[in-house]
């Protein structure tokens, strides 16, 4: 199967489509990675090569702009590969962002239990999107080409997408400890590791012995749980497009701005109750749309317009049907 892949690649100098033609040349690829590590660079570099806490202001305006971005690079597809590609970008940015969600959750409860400081959680989001860039690129492409080779595989993808929906709905909400967490054991088991951290380093000496902090511990737990997310969300697109272009830049682009929503929401996020229940919605509308394709094929525009819907909804009904918090022990119903 790779050895097909790769001898597309070469005579065509393009990756493969669901058919086995290739969508977009490979120098597109290079030419679109480049930028996006210009862009990190630059942010790294200018705005954030001092470390500092990233205020709600600064993390609003950075949201603007990677989902102007998004949406200026949304124009380009239009343009370049027609209206039918531009509505599968946007859909499949619409999921990948709005399922990135999830990840903030995660994210505030590892950053919160090794204490990192949030002038350095910026830093630890950056190295982890880098990450993200290489391991989402190796799965997009694989999981392509597992359909492109096998067909039936796309119902397995439905499936776990139903069954991931499934659990984040049954989901009960309840702390987690992460000192038992199989991930965290595994990593101290495999790495020497400081008991402190060393400003924003990722490895520090310490008698003659180079170890790695519990920064470097944050990066790797974060990586290991986008890897794990990925495994939802990916074939989630797929079953909006097979462009494997289209796939890889959508979801880069939600990555782009996953810190930027990070630093706005993390200490909003219990205001959006319902959010959980419409995120599972959607993975179990798109997995049911991967299981009957052979059957019956959902229009883009469909698709958008129930996504959307499902997500507006649940912002709504939470705004609207906010949590009840417990009285406090000792109030009265009727204070005179």
């Amino acid at each position: 199967m790779f050895v097909k892949i790769r001898a597309v690649i070469f005579i065509t100098g393009g990756f493969p489509h669901v058919d086995g033609t290739p969508v977009v040349s490979i120098w597109f690829w290079v030419i679109f990675n480049l930028v996006v590590l210009g862009l990190l660079a630059f942010d790294l570099g200018v705005f954030h090569r001092k470390a500092h806490e990233v205020k709600m202001r600064e993390a609003l305006g950075w949201v603007a702009f990677w989902v102007s971005l998004a949406l200026a690079f949304n124009v380009v597809i239009y343009f370049w590969m027609g209206g039918q590609a531009a509505l599968e970008f946007l859909t499949g940015y619409i999921i990948e962002y709005s399922l990135s969600v999830d990840n903030i959750f995660v994210f505030i409860l590892i950053l919160s239990y090794f204490q990192v400081k949030p002038k350095y959680q910026h830093t630890v989001l950056f190295w982890g999107i880098i990450g993200a860039l290489i391991l989402r690129a190796t799965m997009i492409l694989t999981g392509v080409a597992l359909i492109n080779t096998f067909h039936w595989i796309i119902y397995v993808f439905g499936a776990i997408l139903i069954i991931s929906g499934t659990k984040m709905a049954l989901q009960k909400e309840e702390k987690t400890d992460l000192s038992k967490d199989p991930i965290l054991r595994f990593i101290h088991r495999i790495l020497p590791v400081s008991d402190h951290y060393d400003g924003g380093k990722f490895f520090t000496w310490e008698n003659g012995r180079r170890l790695a902090t519990p920064l470097l511990v944050v990066l790797i737990f974060i990586e290991i749980t986008d890897l794990i997310f990925a495994m939802d969300s990916i074939p989630a697109i797929i079953a909006i497009t097979r462009n494997s272009f289209i796939v890889y830049t959508s979801n880069i682009f939600a990555i782009l701005g996953l810190r930027s929503l990070y630093f706005a929401l993390a200490g909003l996020m219990g205001m959006f109750r319902f959010l959980k229940y419409g995120l599972s919605i959607i993975l179990i509308f798109v997995g049911v749309k991967m299981c009957i394709s052979h059957y019956y094929h959902f229009a883009i525009e469909a698709s958008l317009a129930i996504i959307v819907g499902i997500l507006a909804l649940s912002v709504v009904l939470s705004i609207l049907l906010p949590e009840k918090k417990p009285a406090k022990a000792g109030a009265t119903a009727n204070p005179e």
